[in-house]
């Protein structure tokens, strides 16, 4: 198998009679590929951006039926979407509520291991500390300097310099969990007594101040709720290939 970790711009090409078998793309816009006539056994296709677009199979947009499918799979997820603080309050208990059956049913000789390059439980759960911070601290508290050190940097967050110098990794899972605990009560907190009016204020991009999107204080709730549930689907993913004995990598 050849590896490359960065092929080139093929915007506008045209692939006739190539063979992906096994192949794997990482971090690639695809965006408005046309595919006809291919062989798509086994495909396996993740986008945490799917929801913001369309994904046509044999002419069906597939985006809704997904979408239907995942809030079966995860009771409450629907909720990410709600536009009212009890809606956000139910939201957010409902996540939190499989977060914890996750992390207490998860073997403790699991919560490192990775599966196939992705991260592991007690990284995810680092990300999601980070998560907290951007859009909770940052994005609605404004606060300057929100990371906590032990937080998990998205791929490719060095490389446009927004990782802290002083960022470390955990001494241990319990560490780990103490933070994620106290930044899940941030939330709790926050969302006990945020108003209709208040979810409606606006606010700046954490990642990006000059952005043209400026999201407001709602939008920021909604951000840190779908990568709660989204990062559970990957977790759930993963730990499900190892107690089914499949290759870690």
């Amino acid at each position: 198998m050849t590896a490359n970790a960065r092929t080139g711009d093929f915007t506008g090409a045209s692939f006739v009679r190539s063979r992906f078998t096994g192949a794997t793309f990482r971090f690639c816009d695809m965006s408005g590929v046309t595919m006809r006539g291919v062989d798509l056994d086994g495909l396996d296709v993740d986008s945490h951006d799917l929801f913001f677009g369309s994904l046509y199979v044999n002419g069906v947009d597939v985006v809704p039926f997904v979408r239907d499918e995942l809030n079966r799979q995860f009771p409450g997820r629907e909720l990410q979407e709600a536009r009212t603080p009890e809606g956000l309050r139910d939201g957010w208990s409902a996540v939190q509520d499989a977060w914890r059956t996750t992390v207490e049913g998860t073997p403790a000789g699991l919560r490192d291991v990775q599966v196939g390059g992705e991260w592991s439980l007690s990284q995810t759960l680092r990300h999601l500390i980070l998560a907290t911070d951007a859009w909770l601290l940052a994005g609605i508290g404004r606060q300057p300097d929100p990371f906590h050190e032990i937080g998990q940097f998205f791929t490719g967050a060095s490389e446009i310099g927004v990782v802290p110098a002083r960022m470390r990794e955990p001494r241990d899972f319990d560490e780990v969990a103490a933070v994620r605990a106290e930044r899940q009560q941030m939330v709790t907190d926050f969302l006990a007594t945020v108003t209709q009016e208040q979810l409606g204020e606006p606010r700046d991009n954490p990642w990006g101040p000059d952005d043209d999107w400026q999201p407001t204080v709602g939008d920021c709730v909604r951000t840190i709720l779908e990568e709660e549930w989204a990062h559970l689907r990957y977790i759930r993913r993963d730990l499900a290939r190892l107690q089914e004995g499949q290759p870690e990598a």
